[in-house]
C-alpha cells in the first residue's frame, strides 16, 4: 500500500500527498515547536517541510525507507536554514545604529503554567547544544525516532548518533537545571549570549512624583 501511495505522490497526485500529510504533520510539527521553542515558528517549518517535501517527491523511491524519517530530516535542514537567516540578519542588525531606547513592559507579562516555564528552559538550554547534539536530540527523544533511522534523517552513521546522543543527554541535564536555577532564586535567566536581561545587581525601583504642594 506505500509502495502504490508513493507512487501516486511521485505522479503528482496531491490528493495521495494529503494523506501523508495528515499521517505525519503532528509528528513534523511537534519535532519542531521541541527544537525551537515557537509556537509560530514551528507552523513555517512544518509548512516549509511539506512544500520542501511536495519538491522533493520523485525521491519517494527505494532510497527513503521510511516516510517519517525523511519528512524529519528535511524538517532539520529548514531549521538550519532559519538558524542561519536568523544569523546573517542579526549580523546585520548589529552594523545598524542603536535604535532608541524604549520602555521595556516584559515584567508586566508573567507565565503561569509551569510547563512552559520548563519548555522555554529547555529551548534555551537545547540552543546551547552543538547543532549536531542538538538534531540527534529532538530526532531520537523527542520525535521518539529510532536510531537507523535518525542516522537515515542526518546522513550519518548509528554509531555516531549513539555517542551524540549521549553526550546531548548529559549536557542538557546540567543545562536545565542551570537555566531554571536563576528564576528560582528571583534571578532573571541569562539569555543566548550570556547576558542577563538587565545589568546585574541593579533593581528597578518605582518612582514616586513629589507633591506639587
Amino acid at each position: 500500500m506505500d509502495f502504490l501511495l508513493h507512487e501516486r505522490v511521485r505522479s503528482g497526485d496531491r490528493t495521495a500527498f494529503a494523506e501523508i500529510f495528515d499521517e505525519h504533520a503532528r509528528v513534523v510539527y511537534a519535532h519542531a515547536i521541541r527544537t525551537t521553542g515557537d509556537w509560530a515558528l514551528a507552523e513555517d517549518v512544518m509548512s516549509l517541510t511539506f512544500l520542501e517535501a511536495w519538491r522533493l517527491r520523485d525521491k519517494l523511491r527505494e532510497e527513503v525507507r521510511s516516510v517519517r524519517a525523511w519528512l524529519l530530516g528535511i524538517a532539520t535542514n529548514v531549521m538550519r536554514n532559519i538558524a542561519r537567516a536568523a544569523r546573517r540578519h542579526r549580523d546585520a542588525m548589529s552594523r545598524l545604529p542603536p535604535p532608541e531606547a524604549l520602555p521595556d513592559f516584559s515584567d508586566a507579562i508573567v507565565g503561569q503554567m509551569a510547563d512552559a516555564e520548563r519548555l522555554a528552559a529547555a529551548g534555551r538550554a537545547l540552543k546551547r547544544l552543538k547543532r549536531t547534539e542538538r538534531e540527534v536530540f529532538t530526532l531520537v527523544v523527542w520525535s521518539d525516532l529510532g536510531y537507523a533511522a535518525t542516522a537515515e534523517a542526518l546522513g550519518i552513521p548509528v554509531g555516531t548518533v549513539r555517542s551524540r546522543l549521549s553526550r546531548a543527554r548529559e549536557k542538557l541535564r546540567r543545562l536545565v537545571e542551570e537555566e531554571l536555577a536563576p528564576k528560582a532564586h528571583g534571578v532573571e535567566p541569562r539569555t543566548y549570549s550570556g547576558h542577563i536581561s538587565q545589568r546585574e545587581g541593579t533593581s528597578v525601583r518605582p518612582s514616586h512624583r513629589r507633591n506639587g504642594r
